[in-house]
């Protein structure tokens, strides 16, 4: 196990300097400067920004720089587009606001998702699966922004049950949550489902019921064990999804995340806060993964071999 582990780091740790350095040369070939907006700014201020932000003396420089910053100082530096912010600093600010909203998401795509799937498997075949398969292949194939705008229509609009957007209560917290969950929560039924189905056939599933356990005992001691390692291999990815999928959740509801301030520092070339919000979504993922590949590990030995 501590061999498979050692591996899987090793992995991760290139994973993430790949990332970085893709990132990095992405950001370099895209067109425009940062330091010039409506205004161009004195040469002497553009040459003194250039060299704050390491670009005084060639990109590979500036790749170097940046690496052994991050590595040696666990830190950015300044963000380009906030000023007096370091990117640390926005991180922090909008990381846990999105990764609150990203939990919720998958607790509620995991609970409800998983009891949908085993539910249409124990009744394959008849209204309660067809019900739910008609209800999954929704969830995949409607956009965020239409569940979401439904949601806020008929729950904050139309009845006044829960709030239209904000953030600082639960209550705030449920519609975004669950918009965010839908598409999750309809794979992660489709997943539960199949897997189900294929232990409900199974040897041991049969001496099970045999030996006379009642059927709650036989899906929750036997089946959900087995069938949940397809889930578990779904985890880590979709926690990442999750994170860096909340952007249109985040602009429909209002909600201060780090989705947008993402997509307004690629737009505005925000060459150091890019990097900083692409490697923690990448050891976010990294992480997840490694996790999964843990925890499928331990539920079925034959994964480390």
């Amino acid at each position: 196990m501590k061999k498979f582990i050692l591996s899987r780091l090793l992995q991760s740790i290139v994973v993430v300097w790949l990332v970085y350095t893709v990132t990095f040369w992405l950001l370099m070939a895209t067109p425009g400067d940062p330091f010039i907006g409506k205004k161009q700014p004195p040469p002497a201020v553009l040459a003194a920004l250039r060299q704050e932000y390491h670009l005084n003396k060639g990109d590979f420089h500036a790749y170097l720089a940046y690496g052994w910053q991050v590595l040696a100082h666990g830190n950015f530096g300044p963000t380009i587009s906030y000023a007096n912010w370091t990117v640390l600093d926005v991180i922090r600010n909008s990381l846990p606001v999105s990764v609150a909203l990203g939990s919720m998401a998958l607790l509620i795509a995991l609970w409800l998702g998983v009891g949908a799937g085993v539910l249409g498997a124990v009744f394959r075949g008849r209204w309660p699966d067809m019900a739910l398969t008609v209800g999954t292949l929704l969830g995949i194939s409607l956009p965020t922004f239409v569940i979401g705008s439904g949601l806020l229509m008929l729950l904050a609009v139309e009845t006044s049950l829960l709030p239209s957007g904000g953030w600082g209560t639960l209550r705030q917290l449920i519609l975004p949550a669950f918009t965010l969950a839908v598409p999750f929560l309809a794979y992660i039924s489709r997943l539960s489902r199949a897997s189900t189905l294929d232990v409900i056939s199974a040897d041991f599933v049969r001496t099970a019921r045999a030996k006379g356990l009642s059927p709650m005992k036989v899906i929750a001691g036997h089946v959900l064990p087995n069938a949940s390692i397809a889930v578990l291999s779904y985890l880590g990815p979709a926690t990442a999804s999750v994170l860096t999928g909340s952007f249109v959740v985040e602009k429909i509801f209002a909600i201060p995340g780090l989705g947008e301030v993402f997509v307004n520092a690629c737009l505005d070339k925000d060459i150091p806060l890019v990097l900083g919000i692409v490697l923690v979504y990448t050891v976010i993922l990294v992480l997840m993964n490694l996790l999964v590949d843990i925890a499928s590990a331990m539920a079925d030995p034959r994964i480390r071999l």
